[in-house]
């Protein structure tokens, strides 16, 4: 069966693996994502936070380690956007891939979710806390999102960080979550927010997610840019030597 399924993957084409990594690796990251959530509104939140910031840690590490030699393991269209920045991906119709790609994967999770786990929390959809100041809301997922790219380009620019890269990723979006949902939900991915949010009617805050996401990866995609196109260009000319 291994083998079959070897044989299948050396077939398709560089996109159409990257597409397929893509699928299944925001697949794994949303089902822990938002299945952590569901999981603890049927215990009564029993579970609470450590258990809601864990379970994304372990989904996001286990997806970077799979999928991150083919599609980068982005999972997010915010990420996604941030490495259009960067120029780790240098054509439109990539990004039109990975958004669809991310944004099937998530979908397809809520559903995994609603039928093989629970409906309980509308599937584990995002919400921001209503009693802060929405300036306050807004740049608290901004700054969450914006370290979650920091992250990902220190592992990129350092090659995996020395086979850290999956913990590290995992990591602070673990740390986000256990520090800053309960002010803005620590999304950092508009593809997790989404899919819950339409499969239980949700969407009051959707925009939220849709928004301030790509506001904190861009912020920093934009701010590294030259630095990584730089180590881009010196890694090309080592090859070319």
């Amino acid at each position: 069966m291994q083998q079959t399924l070897l044989k299948i993957v050396r077939r398709l084409a560089i996109n159409q693996r990257k597409f397929l990594a893509e699928v299944i690796g925001t697949f794994i990251v949303v089902v822990f994502a938002t299945g952590s959530v569901v999981i603890d509104a049927k215990v009564n939140g029993v579970l609470g936070v450590p258990f809601i910031a864990f379970a994304p840690f372990v989904g996001v590490a286990i997806g970077v380690y799979l999928f991150g030699r083919i599609s980068m393991a982005h999972f997010n269209p915010a990420v996604t956007v941030g490495y259009l920045i960067t120029g780790h991906i240098n054509r439109r119709i990539q990004l039109v891939y990975y958004f669809a790609a991310e944004i099937i994967g998530a979908l397809l999770a809520s559903l995994f979710v609603k039928y093989f786990i629970g409906n309980e929390a509308h599937l584990g959809a995002n919400g921001f806390n209503h009693s802060y100041p929405i300036s306050v809301v807004f740049g608290i997922e901004v700054l969450a999102s914006a370290l979650l790219m920091a992250v990902i380009l220190i592992v990129v620019y350092t090659k995996g960080l020395r086979g850290l890269g999956g913990i590290a990723i995992g990591g602070i979006v673990g740390l986000d979550i256990f520090f800053l949902s309960f002010i803005s939900g620590a999304s950092m991915n508009p593809a997790r927010s989404l899919a819950p949010a339409l499969l239980s009617g949700s969407i009051a805050d959707l925009w939220l997610y849709w928004s301030d996401t790509f506001v904190g990866t861009m912020i920093v995609a934009f701010a590294l840019r030259k630095k990584m196109i730089e180590k881009m260009k010196e890694e090309e000319d080592n090859i070319k030597v």
